[in-house]
C-alpha cells in the first residue's frame, strides 16, 4: 500500500496541472464570442437588418393559408325544407275549364312503371316503344316541352328525358307542384283542350290522368297523383 502512494500522488499532480490549461481555453473562447458580438454590433448593415421592421404585403397576407382547414363557426346543418314550404304561386289568375268527372282507368299498366322510359312505353304504343330505347335523361328536356303544354309555373322538376330525330320526338318530365291535384287537373285539362287535344279524364284512386291526341299526330298523357300533403306529383309525356 505504501508503494502505491507515490504513483497516486503523481497522477493527482498531473490532473491538477491540466486545470489552468482548461480555464485558459474557456477564457479564450469567451473572448472570441464577446468579440464577435461586438463586431456585429458595430456593423451598421447587420444592425439595420436585425432592427428593421419586417415588410408585409397586405394582399398576400390576406391569402395566407387560404387552403387551410379551419373549424366551422357553428355546426354544419343542411335541413331539407318541406316541398311545399314556398308560399304563393307564380301562376297567373285565369279562367280554367272544369275537367269532366273521371272515368276508371282503361289501362293500369302505366301505374306500375317505375322509370320515365317504362312509363312512356306503357302509354306510347309500339312506335313509341322503339323511341323510348333512345331516351336521354337530362333536366334540359323539361325546357323543350311544347309551348301549349308547358310545365306549371310552380313546378319543381325531379327528372326529365327526351329524344329527337330519326322519326322520334318525345318528352317525358316528372315534377312536383305544391298545390292540390284538383286545381292542377283543371289547369292541364284546359291547356290540353285549348291546344287541340281530345282530352280525356280518367282516375284510379289518388292518381288522375289527362290524355288525348290531335290531328297532327301529337299525343299526350299527364298523370297527376295527389300526395295527401297539399302537393301533387305529375308525370307528363308528349310526343309522336
Amino acid at each position: 500500500m505504501r508503494m502505491l502512494l507515490p504513483g497516486f500522488c503523481l497522477l493527482l499532480a498531473a490532473c491538477g496541472g491540466n486545470q489552468p490549461t482548461n480555464e485558459a481555453d474557456l477564457a479564450a473562447l469567451d473572448a472570441e464570442l464577446t468579440e464577435g458580438q461586438s463586431a456585429n454590433g458595430a456593423d451598421p448593415q447587420v444592425m439595420a437588418a436585425l432592427q428593421d421592421q419586417i415588410m408585409v404585403d397586405p394582399q398576400l397576407a390576406a391569402k395566407s393559408n387560404a387552403d387551410a382547414v379551419r373549424p366551422a363557426p357553428q355546426p354544419y346543418a343542411a335541413p331539407v325544407p318541406h316541398p311545399g314550404i314556398a308560399a304563393g304561386s307564380a301562376a297567373r289568375d285565369e279562367p280554367l275549364m272544369k275537367a269532366p268527372a273521371p272515368k276508371p282507368f282503361a289501362d293500369a299498366t302505366a301505374r306500375q312503371a317505375i322509370t320515365l322510359g317504362a312509363l312512356a312505353r306503357a302509354k306510347g304504343g309500339k312506335s313509341a316503344a322503339a323511341c323510348t330505347q333512345r331516351l336521354a335523361y337530362s333536366a334540359a328536356w323539361a325546357d323543350r316541352l311544347p309551348a301549349e303544354l308547358p310545365l306549371h309555373p310552380d313546378a319543381r322538376v325531379s327528372e326529365a328525358a327526351g329524344v329527337e330525330g330519326d322519326g322520334c320526338s318525345m318528352r317525358v318530365v316528372s315534377f312536383y307542384v305544391g298545390k292540390p291535384a284538383a286545381g292542377l287537373i283543371d289547369w292541364y285539362y284546359t291547356r290540353a283542350v285549348r291546344a287541340g287535344f281530345s282530352a280525356e279524364h280518367q282516375a284510379d284512386g289518388a292518381t288522375h290522368m289527362i290524355g288525348g291526341t290531335r290531328r297532327d299526330g301529337l299525343a299526350t298523357v299527364i298523370f297527376l297523383t295527389d300526395r295527401g300533403d297539399g302537393g301533387t306529383d305529375i308525370d307528363l309525356i308528349v310526343g309522336r
